[in-house]
Parts: C-alpha cells; structure tokens; sequence
C-alpha cells in the first residue's frame, strides 16, 4: 500500500489532470463555477493559522517601523467603512468565510499593493491608493478583487497542485511575502519562526476569477462595477506595460478589461438594485 502522502499527492495529480470543480448552483451574478476540488487536499485550519500569524507579524513589524496607519487615519477609516459594505456579500460565497476575524489596515509603502490572506486578513499599501489616486469605487473593486482569491481558496488550490507536480509532503506552516507580493521589509521572518517557506503565485485562470468575482461583490455593495474598467487602465498606465507586483506574472491588460466589459451585464443589475436600498 503506498504511503499516505504519496496517495494523496497521486490523488491530487489525478484530480489536477481531469480539472475536476465542484458543482456550481444557478445564481444571478457572474459564473465562475465551483471551487476547485484540490483545495480539499490542504487544510484549511492551517493556511488560516498560517496566514494570520504572519500578518500579525507584518502588522507588528509595520508598527516598530512606524509605517503601520493608526485608528483615526482617514484613509484607513475609509478602508473599513467600503470592507463593511463588501464582506457581508462575501459570506454566500465560502461558508468558512462566516467565521473569520476579517481584518482591514493600511500599511505606509511607496508599492502599488494590496491583499486579502485566506482567514479575511486585508491590507492596503498607500502607494496604491496616492499613486492612482482611486475613487471609491475603485478602492472597492481591489478590495474585491482580493477578497475573492480568499474566497476562491485560491492559496490551498496552489498549495496542493504543488504536492501533486512536486510531491511536496509538508506545507511549513507558513506562506511566503512573495505569494501576496508583500514588502519584504515588512515580512522579515524571525530566525526558527517557521519551517519551510512555499514559494506560490496566482495563475492566469485565479485572477480572472478574482476580476469577476470581486466586481459582483463590489457591485452588490452598492459600487459601480464599470470602475473595474478605470482602475486596470490606471494600472497599465502606472506600471508602463509591466505587471505592477500585486498582480504577479498577469498584467491588466486590454483582455483583461474585455472580460470584465463582457460581464458587466450580468452585475449592472446587482449595482442597481443597490443603489435604491
């Protein structure tokens, strides 16, 4: 009988291969299918411990640094009020998300950077809110946009493919600044703090999903979802055709804006309808 980590990456080789999703009910709102089925070979208790113990450790660094925002700061105040209309739509999509202590600050840096680790845990760079100078809406639609790569368990689905093409038998414990494209001086790992780190990125097909999924949840929260279009030209313009580093390897480019512009029909509605609540 083969060991139980080799049957369970051969399972998740199996599963990669036949890319295999759980079944998605008919929903008004974009389509996007099921989570994928090799999330379930991670635990999702430890990506969640994992990921909250390095942003409290990012979040204390930030602060010995001085570059952590305090309470009162407008434009972290401005953060949480769009997170507060944005996550109560968050919930239908990952029934783990109803138990998550989500958190939302913003971080000092020049980078055009924003993230949501699995377990609700959001962070703003400044530099992505002053470089692009972005409405509300906007703000909303990266806020969304992250949001969703949490819901989607995008970072589990990463982790397993991994076990499967690499046979990696133990996760460390940890994710790596490089996974969400987190300031290095910020995430300074303390000497024996944890065991392996695992190097991950976002597929093409993750942030297409994310792009959707976070411009339908910024549109029930009452944002205009045709902002989505604004906010990747900016990206573009900012990054002078080069992918800023929130968005790894995946540019914002014009299929980008096409795919959102393609979808909008299906969110126009939902924004509508919220605006007269």
């Amino acid at each position: 009988m083969l060991p139980y980590v080799s049957r369970l990456t051969a399972l998740a080789m199996v599963l990669a291969l036949c890319g295999l999703a759980q079944p998605a009910s008919a929903r008004e709102g974009v389509d996007v299918g099921g989570n994928s089925v090799l999330t379930q070979l991670v635990p999702a208790e430890q990506v969640e411990r994992s990921a909250a113990q390095q942003y409290a450790q990012m979040l204390s660094q930030a602060h010995g640094k001085q570059a952590l925002a305090p309470k009162d700061n407008a434009e972290l105040l401005r953060l949480r009020a769009i997170a507060r209309k944005i996550i109560p739509f968050a919930l239908d999509w990952n029934p783990r998300a109803r138990s998550w202590q989500w958190e939302v600050n913003l971080i000092g840096s020049s980078q055009i950077n924003a993230f949501c680790m699995p377990g609700g845990k959001i962070a703003f760079y400044s530099g992505i809110l002053q470089k692009l100078q972005l409405s509300d809406d906007e703000v909303a639609m990266v806020m969304g946009h992250e949001i969703a790569h949490a819901l989607r368990e995008h970072a589990r689905e990463r982790m397993a493919k991994g076990m499967a093409t690499q046979g990696i038998a133990r996760l460390g414990g940890a994710l790596v600044s490089s996974f969400f494209g987190i300031d290095s001086r910020l995430t300074d790992v303390a000497a024996g703090g944890v065991a392996n780190l695992l190097t991950l990125e976002f597929s093409r097909e993750d942030e297409s999903e994310a792009d959707l999924v976070g411009m339908e949840l910024a549109a029930r929260a009452g944002y205009d979802p045709r902002s989505g279009v604004t906010l990747w030209q900016k990206m573009g313009a900012a990054s002078k055709g080069a992918p800023p580093q929130w968005l790894s390897t995946h540019p914002a480019g014009t299929r980008r804006i096409a795919d959102i512009e393609a979808n909008l029909p299906k969110v126009m509605p939902l924004y509508e309808r919220a605006r007269t609540r």
